[in-house]
């Protein structure tokens, strides 16, 4: 049986000492501060980001890889191990061509291979999760058809919630109209947003206050969850407090555990701006 090899993109948030410990392939995205270009997590940290985002008099833009990029890093793993099979998990298509950059990237190479390209119809470690379990299981010798299945299964079973700060970062980059992102500022609404089945962001309640909209997040893991053995990550962007804080709160509602925290990186955070926070939690898998 050949080795299953796992491929993702920089939205997926993954730690490195994680990444390099399952043996994860990365492709960057790109941040855009003006006339500087950034690789996503590589050349640009986390922390880099949100203080240049701080600064910033105009909001970076992201780009995708290119199809030359993919197709470098299949190349690369199968010189390395030409029996090799790969899995490629990637940011939601709704959201970005990185899928499609993908999946040209596996058409321009001139040698038969063994590759699926997976869309997420996710981001940040909602990709992560999914990445990290297929990279375990390629680990532990599974095949890549049984992996696909699983990954297709968790991917059914995980719950993300986000919660921004601001709606003046989803204003500008075309999520919600408008109005919408001043009336929320005047009155101080939270949207309470989740992506849904294809891939888009949708807003699953508005509340007024980070209280009530955390309040409300907990009442909604309680009731998809229950007693259920679940694992919780936790992701924010350049204010831990928020995070710990829900990592703390869902702790005491539901039967967790496993607990990990990590970055919303440049590229979703460009998106989401600074203060958003987001949890993503699955059942504990057999």
């Amino acid at each position: 049986m050949s080795k299953v090899r796992i491929v993702t993109d920089s939205t997926s948030d993954i730690p490195a000492e994680m990444r390099e410990q399952l043996g994860i392939e990365l492709v960057p995205l790109k941040v855009i501060f003006g006339e500087e270009t950034y690789l996503d997590g590589i050349t640009l940290s986390p922390e880099q980001f949100y203080e240049k985002l701080q600064r910033a008099q105009a909001l970076p833009t992201t780009s995708q890889p290119s199809p030359i990029e993919f197709m470098e890093t299949y190349e690369r793993i199968l010189n390395e191990d030409p029996e090799a099979s790969i899995i490629s998990i990637h940011l939601s298509a709704k959201f970005s061509g990185t899928f499609q950059s993908a999946m040209i990237g596996q058409s321009m190479l001139e040698r038969d291979a063994d590759i699926s390209v997976y869309d997420s119809k996710s981001a940040t470690y909602g990709i992560g999760l999914l990445v990290v379990h297929a990279a375990k299981l390629a680990q532990a010798g599974k095949s890549k058809a049984e992996i696909l299945i699983e990954i297709e299964q968790l991917n059914q079973d995980k719950k993300l919630y986000f919660i921004v700060d601001t709606l003046e970062y989803l204003q500008k980059g075309g999520r919600i109209g408008k109005a919408s992102a001043v009336i929320g500022s005047i009155l101080n609404i939270k949207p309470i947003l989740s992506i849904d089945t294809e891939g888009e962001v949708t807003a699953i309640d508005k509340v007024r206050g980070q209280k009530k909209a955390v309040a409300r997040i907990l009442e909604m893991v309680e009731r998809d969850f229950g007693r259920d053995p679940v694992e919780l990550t936790i992701a924010w962007t350049n204010v831990k407090d928020l995070a710990v804080e829900l990592g703390r709160l869902v702790q005491e509602k539901l039967d967790v555990r496993t607990v990990h925290y990590t970055w919303i990186g440049p590229v979703i955070g460009a998106h989401v701006g600074p203060g958003a926070a987001a949890i993503f939690i699955n059942r504990v898998r057999g």
